[in-house]
């Protein structure tokens, strides 16, 4: 885990609760994600979102800090989407191995890296190298206490259940933490290579990490 030495992404300012409130927000935060496509992160700005989802800017600063936060909440959605896709593939699949359990998780990513509005710019935190203004460390959006791959690692943790349970718990982590860094220097690398993901790389990258998870005693 890290420890941080710099103030975290601030919380959602207001949790929406009634309907109206809970459609003004996944507005704003589909509003973000479309224009993430259209402008980028380093471009975007939290007047052009509340424009764009029709609602006045304090409607947008009632949920949000600033564009760190809307950004944090949007990565934080894909997340959460991206889980929900996995575990219903995952329980079609059952039983589940690594392997399996990889290769889902690799295709899930992908399909929504080609299809999910705004994922290419900021999937579970932003794909660019440039940090844009008004964010002040986008490795830690999904989680003020550690980078954004342990978040996420974390989550597949939980959701592999038995599959990543045996052995040394700080094993187990560092395994997965190190499949997912390499997973994701791949994909990267195949949506630099092609808009809709380079085949070849896409699937190196399952091979890798399906190699290096067979290694492993506590992915088996």
């Amino acid at each position: 885990m890290s420890d941080r030495s710099h103030p975290a992404p601030g919380p959602v300012r207001r949790r929406p609760v009634q309907q109206r409130s809970l459609e003004r927000y996944g507005r704003i935060l589909d509003a973000c994600a479309g224009l993430l496509d259209e402008v980028g992160a380093t471009a975007l700005t939290t007047k052009e979102v509340a424009q764009r989802a029709q609602v006045p800017i304090g409607t947008l600063y009632q949920f949000f800090a600033g564009k760190e936060d809307l950004l944090a909440a949007l990565a934080t959605r894909n997340l959460d989407h991206y889980l929900q896709r996995l575990d219903a593939r995952l329980a079609a699949a059952a039983p589940v191995g690594p392997a399996v359990f990889t290769d889902l998780a690799v295709e899930e990513f992908v399909a929504m890296k080609r299809a999910v509005p705004g994922f290419g710019q900021l999937d579970f935190g932003l794909a660019g190298p440039a940090v844009p203004t008004g964010v002040r460390d986008d490795r830690y959006l999904l989680d003020a206490g550690v980078d954004n791959n342990t978040a996420v690692a974390l989550r597949l943790q939980a959701l592999g259940g038995e599959l990543f349970r045996a052995g040394d718990p700080t094993a187990v982590m560092l395994t997965l933490r190190v499949a997912l860094e390499a997973a994701d220097a791949v994909l990267k690398l195949a949506f630099r290579e092609s808009p809709d993901g380079d085949p070849a790389l896409i699937a190196e990258c399952k091979r890798l990490v399906r190699g290096y998870l067979a290694q492993q005693p506590s992915a088996r």
